[in-house]
């Protein structure tokens, strides 16, 4: 047991979800690995998570959560529109690995008490993939940053694409810095984790994950403002740092902004604009407007959609997009209502970042890290669980030897 009275075990169970959600599609690796063999490594995990979660918790003691219950409802047009026959077997196939990821999230409710427990998990879990890419980095420079990604950062070792990476980097460096902030961890142990991070994520150069973070940690920092000196002055030095940078690098950060591309091509979302709007063009039939086409691999004609609310709308429907929205909002709201503190400034934070990555990218509505992200976000929110006193008539009574002779 942790002192918060977690076992390590659920460190496990949060590492395998996090090595479900990894996906078999990306880079080419030093040493080609089948996908079927990735997929078969990854889908293990979920099932290994969820039996290990199962073990931990045999009594199937759970939380109520807003948020598991929506997940838990938006399991339910998945499978109605995965059961039409025109879809094929990996919809429904995709439809169980939704449900034993939510399954998974509600044995590991239980712990979920509002501690920074979770996001400790998180930052490791994540690192260890950092490490990972940075030793495929070491091993093959020229596999891990290729001229088909345009000399972006890619996993060399096991597939990774760009916006991956800089997801997990951002999602660390954002995290790392608060438990800083909240004086939770040293300077030295934080600067070995956000440091090489950072270098990665510049190395990926992935805007998202940047925009993601620099707006997740305002949001997040601002929130401890009132209530901490700490994050006053971090404030005010991260503003002065970025006016300064502003100034003196402006071309260079323009540069990598642009990574390369012409003005109408950054103007349309590297292409992106055009998926989204042949998707909502398309035909379709009440059905599908209402239930979706079932769940895919977040892709229209081919072409990737990159939208997690355009993903939701061509998979699940309304209904997904609505039960999606909710899940944000509930989550938001209860963020709102929550007094200041550390761990509900590191739940804005993964809320914020969501919410931008959102608009390019996929995995809202489906078992991926942005579920994850936003799945610690629900326990950093939990209230503490009520201590549960013992009932008096258990307690046996003893008569004081003093009083006998009385």
């Amino acid at each position: 047991m942790s002192p918060g009275g977690t076992p390590k075990a659920v460190g496990i169970v949060w590492a395998l979800l996090g090595l479900n959600t990894l996906g078999s599609a990306g880079a080419k690796t030093v040493v080609a690995i089948p996908r079927s063999l990735i997929q078969m490594a990854t889908m293990g995990a979920l099932v290994a998570a969820f039996a290990l979660a199962l073990a931990l918790n045999p009594r199937l003691r759970i939380r109520p959560s807003a948020f598991l219950f929506l997940l838990t409802l938006l399991v339910v047009p998945s499978l109605i529109a995965s059961v039409q026959l025109e879809v094929e077997f990996g919809a429904l196939f995709r439809c169980a690995r939704l449900a034993l990821f939510v399954g998974t999230l509600w044995l590991l409710s239980r712990w979920w008490d509002g501690g920074l427990t979770f996001v400790r998990h998180h930052i490791r879990m994540y690192f260890a993939v950092l490490v990972l890419v940075a030793a495929g980095l070491a091993v093959s420079p020229a596999t891990a940053m290729p001229e088909y990604y345009g000399g972006r950062l890619v996993g060399a070792l096991w597939p990774l694409t760009p916006p991956q990476i800089g997801q997990y980097a951002a999602v660390v460096i954002g995290l790392a810095v608060l438990l800083l902030l909240g004086r939770r961890t040293t300077g030295a142990g934080a600067a070995v984790v956000i440091v090489p991070s950072l270098v990665l994520l510049a190395m990926t150069h992935t805007r998202t994950a940047t925009l993601g973070l620099l707006i997740g940690l305002v949001l997040a920092i601002g929130s401890l403002v009132l209530t901490s000196a700490a994050a006053r002055r971090f404030f005010a030095w991260a503003v002065l740092c970025a006016t300064v940078a502003a100034v003196v690098f402006s071309s260079a950060l323009r540069a990598w902004f642009l990574r390369g591309q012409s003005q109408e091509n950054f103007a349309n979302l590297t292409g992106r604009a055009k998926v989204w709007d042949a998707l909502l063009a398309a035909p379709r039939t009440t059905g599908e407007k209402v239930f979706g086409t079932g769940l895919g691999d977040k892709s229209f004609d081919g072409l990737p959609i990159d939208n997690s609310w355009l993903a939701v709308y061509d998979e699940q429907g309304l209904i997904g997009v609505t039960l999606v929205a909710a899940v944000v909002l509930v989550l938001g709201g209860v963020a709102l209502l929550r007094p200041p503190s550390l761990p509900r400034a590191c739940a804005i934070f993964l809320i914020g970042y969501c919410g931008i990555s959102s608009y390019t990218e996929v995995g809202l509505g489906d078992a991926s890290a942005y579920l994850l992200h936003l799945a610690l976000a629900a326990s950093l929110l939990a209230l503490p669980a009520p201590a549960t006193p013992l009932p008096t008539h258990d307690i046996p009574r003893r008569r004081n030897p003093l009083w006998a002779r009385r």
